[in-house]
């Protein structure tokens, strides 16, 4: 059995850009909303999945942190994409002797402009993510949850002074900001956790700032892929007009044959 040859794959060539260009402060503003409106979303969506089984929780959040991720990659080669179109479009106007100007020779391409994007986004979720992390301790029983049994030996003066640091409520800490608004930003995998596991969400808080910098090196992966996914336009370009070609020698070849059946007529 004949195996089916594949078409080789087409495509054009296209200039490089620079790491920067004047539109990459737009475009890590734009990341920065996509990020807030996507940690508002998780962060509905996480909260409504109290499921009772772990392993249940665990799948559900996973999913969603996958979706996530999926979606900023998706984004990030969208922007690829259009950089190597701009890449061609100036190669082109190049090698017809049309001048740019050194801005525009900026904004194509560049294997490191998605992670730029991607880092200079995120630099404010970074920041508090790297702040929880160095000053985050194991959280111990506060005030207000001592369990109803203790009543009595607060009453009691010899075991009042050493119960009084649970007792009396503490103020609110910059580490317990940080910390609310980091959780918020990896909702998913806190809710994979679980509230009770402190000694995980302690590996988990001091170790946000990796997991802060998934959604820019996925925004910075799908970028990557902009040169493949124009290849693939090209080769598909390519594919369809020798289907047309094809097409038309074939009705071409048709109508001759029909025209040498046809009976001439004798003057």
């Amino acid at each position: 059995m004949k195996e089916k040859k594949t078409a080789p794959e087409k495509s054009k060539p296209f200039l490089t850009g620079a790491p920067t260009d004047e539109n990459t402060v737009k475009q890590a503003l734009k990341f920065f909303g996509m990020m807030l409106l996507i940690i508002f979303m998780s962060f509905l969506v996480c909260s409504m999945t109290g499921f009772n089984s772990r392993i249940l929780s665990i799948i559900v959040n996973l999913a969603v942190e996958g979706l996530i991720l999926l979606v900023v990659y998706t984004k990030g080669a969208d922007l690829g994409t259009d950089g190597v179109v701009r890449g061609e479009i100036l190669y082109q106007h190049i090698q017809k002797g049309i001048d740019a100007a050194e801005s525009e020779k900026r904004i194509p391409f560049n294997k490191m402009k998605g992670f730029i994007i991607g880092l200079l986004g995120s630099a404010l979720f970074l920041v508090f993510a790297i702040l929880l992390a160095v000053t985050t301790k194991k959280q111990m029983t506060g005030a207000g949850v001592l369990p109803s049994w203790t009543e009595g030996f607060i009453r009691r003066s010899e075991f009042r002074n050493a119960l009084a640091q649970y007792i009396q409520p503490s103020g609110i800490t910059f580490t317990d900001i940080m910390r609310i608004l980091v959780r918020m930003m990896l909702m998913p995998f806190v809710s994979m956790v679980g509230a009770d596991n402190t000694d995980i969400l302690l590996v988990l808080e001091r170790i946000s700032p990796l997991l802060v910098l998934f959604a820019p090196a996925a925004y910075g992966a799908g970028y990557l892929t902009g040169p493949a996914r124009r290849r693939r336009v090209h080769t598909e370009i390519a594919k369809n007009t020798r289907k047309r070609i094809m097409k038309e020698k074939k009705e071409q070849k048709a109508r001759r044959t029909i025209a040498l059946k046809e009976p001439k007529q004798l003057n």
